[in-house]
């Protein structure tokens, strides 16, 4: 008699990804669309992350779903960030314009889905309520203003 073994489970978080439009066309699984707007210049990197729009997973250490990073482009770009299953996420962009890898509170930028106020009382952490976005069984195309301080 022979054991089951389990299949190994597909990370469910941490995910790196490439920058894939084709994961964006008509009949694609359930995945947000992101055009960000207003990127400041050329120079480091942009990274962009979702997360399940809940209180335990909103912008929580480790929690986020899947990341895009590539060289930033000053003006607009556009990413496909493919999602788990239908529910509600939240998007969080920001522009590391010395690629430091750090947060440079004076030069770098950011920008989150519904575009929230973003301002030194909320450390620019607004609540999940403000950010999530539905996303049925396809592409659902949102706009990310970026916001430098």
């Amino acid at each position: 008699m022979g054991l089951a073994v389990p299949a190994p489970a597909v990370a469910q978080y941490r995910n790196k990804i490439g920058n894939d439009m084709t994961r964006c066309t008509a009949g694609s699984p359930p995945a947000v669309m992101v055009t960000l707007d207003g990127v400041k210049t050329s120079q480091g990197t942009v990274r962009i992350q979702t997360y399940r729009a809940t209180s335990d997973e909103w912008l929580k250490k480790g929690k986020w779903l899947s990341r895009i990073e590539v060289p930033a482009k000053a003006g607009t770009m556009t990413f496909c960030l493919p999602v788990p299953a239908s529910g509600t996420y939240g998007v969080a962009a920001r522009h590391d314009i010395n690629g430091n890898g750090s947060t440079d509170i004076t030069t770098d930028g950011g920008g989150m889905s519904n575009n929230p106020s973003i301002n030194v009382f909320n450390l620019g952490k607004p609540s999940y309520t403000k950010v999530g976005v539905p996303v049925g069984s396809g592409v659902k195309s949102i706009r990310i203003e970026m916001k430098y301080w």
